[in-house]
C-alpha cells in the first residue's frame, strides 16, 4: 500500500510540474497541446527510467505506444486497401474502386518517426491515406521501411528508394493503371527528410530523372549539421517534440554512444574538415528576417567529437547538403512548416534555397501549430491544426495533379 501510496504522490507531483510549463500563448487549442505535451514529457522520463533500471531500451516505450495506434487494412465502399510487399518491403496500397476511363495519380507517402519509430498502419497514416486516395481517386502507396536502432543509416533511405523504383517499373504502373506523368512523393518529418533525399538521389539517376512530378515536405528534418538553429533555441523544451527528445531518438539511426549525444545537444559533433559544409545550412544567410529575430550565428564547433559518423557529411541524411546544381533539378515542391517547432527552419531554409536554385515552391507556414499536428488529427485528440494540414496538403496536390 506504501509503494503505491508513494507513486500515486509522486505521478501527481509530476502532473502538477508539467502542467505549469508555460506553452507558447499562441498555439492552436492550447489545452490540447498542454495535454499531449505533458503526455510526451511523462512518456519521456519513464522511458528513461526503464532504461536506468534495465527494463527496456529508452526508445522501446515509444514504439510500444505507437503500436497501440495500429490498424488493420479495411477496404470500403470506395477503397481497396491491402498490405503486400514491394521488393520484399512492406507496403499498404489504397485503390479506389470506382472505374475510370483514365490512368489515375499516384502518390508515395512516407512515415515519419525520428527513423525509430512510426508505420503506414498508424491510424493517423492510414487517416492521410485513405482521404488521399479518395478525394484525389488516386493509388496511394505506402512503405514501412526498416527502423533503428536494429537497421542503421542508410536502411531506410535504402527502402525507401527500393519501393519507389519498383513502383515506377511500367508493369507494375500498368498493373495499377497509373499515369507515369503525375507521381508524387510525399512525407513529414523524418518521412520529409527521406521523400527530399530519394527525389534528390532519383533526379541524379538517368534512369528515373524526371518520373516524379512533385514532392512534398510536412515539417522536414532536412539536415544534421547545426543544432544551434533560431528554432531549436526557441523550441528547445517543445512543446511535444523537445530538442533533446528528438537528437535522442534520432541519433539511434546511427548509433547508441551517448557520448554523441551530448556532443550533438553541445552543437559540437561535427568532424575536422566539414566547415565547408555549413554554406548550405547558415541559417543566418538563408533564414527570412522575421525568423532571424534577435539570435547571433554561431557556426557548429568542428573536431570535438572523437568518433565519426559519415553521415553527418550525406545528403541521404542532410537533403540541405545538396549544392545549387543539384538543387536545380528537383521538381515541383510542396514544403508545410509549424512555427512551434524545432524543425521549422530546416524547412525555412529549404524554401529559400529551392527558390534561389529557381525550382518552383509553395510554402505554407503554420503559425499557430506544433510538430507533429496530423499525428494527432484522429482520436483522441482530433487535433485542427492537424485536420488543417492534412487538408492543404490534399488541396495542393488536387491542384497540381
Amino acid at each position: 500500500m506504501g509503494n503505491k501510496t508513494l507513486l500515486f504522490g509522486l505521478s501527481c507531483i509530476l502532473l502538477a510540474y508539467y502542467t505549469y510549463i508555460p506553452i507558447p500563448e499562441n498555439v492552436e487549442e492550447p489545452w490540447k497541446v498542454r495535454l499531449i505535451d505533458i503526455l510526451t514529457k511523462i512518456t519521456t522520463l519513464t522511458a528513461t527510467v526503464f532504461e536506468y533500471t534495465g527494463l527496456m531500451k529508452f526508445e522501446d516505450l515509444f514504439f510500444i505506444i505507437t503500436k497501440t495506434q495500429y490498424i488493420e487494412p479495411i477496404s470500403d465502399e470506395n477503397l481497396t486497401v491491402i498490405d503486400t510487399e514491394f521488393n520484399n518491403i512492406p507496403v499498404r496500397l489504397y485503390l479506389p474502386k470506382r472505374k475510370s476511363e483514365r490512368q489515375r495519380p499516384a502518390v508515395i507517402y512516407i512515415h515519419g518517426g525520428a527513423f525509430v519509430t512510426g508505420s503506414f498502419k498508424m491510424r493517423p497514416y492510414d487517416f492521410v491515406n485513405r482521404m488521399t486516395a479518395s478525394r484525389l481517386d488516386a493509388v496511394v502507396v505506402a512503405p514501412d521501411y526498416r527502423l533503428a536502432p536494429q537497421d542503421l543509416f542508410p536502411a531506410a533511405h535504402e527502402d525507401c528508394i527500393s519501393v519507389v523504383k519498383f513502383f515506377l517499373q511500367d508493369k507494375v504502373l500498368e498493373k495499377y493503371r497509373v499515369d507515369p506523368a503525375h507521381i508524387f512523393i510525399s512525407g513529414d518529418s523524418s518521412g520529409g527528410a527521406l521523400t527530399g533525399s530519394v527525389t534528390q538521389l532519383l533526379q541524379d539517376d538517368p534512369e528515373y530523372r524526371n518520373k516524379i512530378k512533385a514532392q512534398v515536405m510536412i515539417y522536414p528534418g532536412l539536415q544534421a549539421i547545426d543544432i544551434g538553429m533560431p528554432s531549436y533555441r526557441e523550441c528547445e523544451n517543445g512543446p511535444f517534440l523537445s530538442r533533446k527528445l528528438a537528437i535522442r531518438l534520432s541519433i539511434l539511426y546511427f548509433t547508441d554512444d551517448k557520448e554523441v549525444v551530448n556532443a550533438i545537444l553541445r552543437n559540437e559533433h561535427m568532424p575536422e574538415g566539414s566547415r565547408d559544409l555549413f554554406k548550405f545550412v547558415n541559417w543566418s544567410d538563408f533564414l527570412p528576417e522575421k525568423y532571424k529575430r534577435n539570435h547571433v550565428y554561431r557556426e557548429p564547433v568542428v573536431g570535438k567529437l572523437n568518433v565519426f559518423f559519415t553521415a553527418f557529411l550525406d545528403r541521404r541524411m542532410s537533403p540541405l547538403l545538396a549544392n545549387d546544381t543539384q538543387l536545380q533539378n528537383l521538381p515541383l515542391t510542396y514544403v508545410i512548416t509549424c512555427e512551434h517547432d524545432i524543425l521549422r527552419d530546416d524547412g525555412l531554409i529549404y524554401v529559400t534555397r529551392l527558390r534561389n536554385a529557381g525550382v518552383p515552391v509553395t510554402h505554407d507556414h503554420i503559425e499557430n501549430a506544433i510538430h507533429g499536428a496530423i499525428s494527432f488529427a484522429t482520436a483522441p485528440m482530433y487535433l485542427h491544426s492537424g485536420l488543417r494540414i492534412i487538408d492543404k496538403y490534399i488541396s495542393w496536390l488536387q491542384k497540381n495533379l
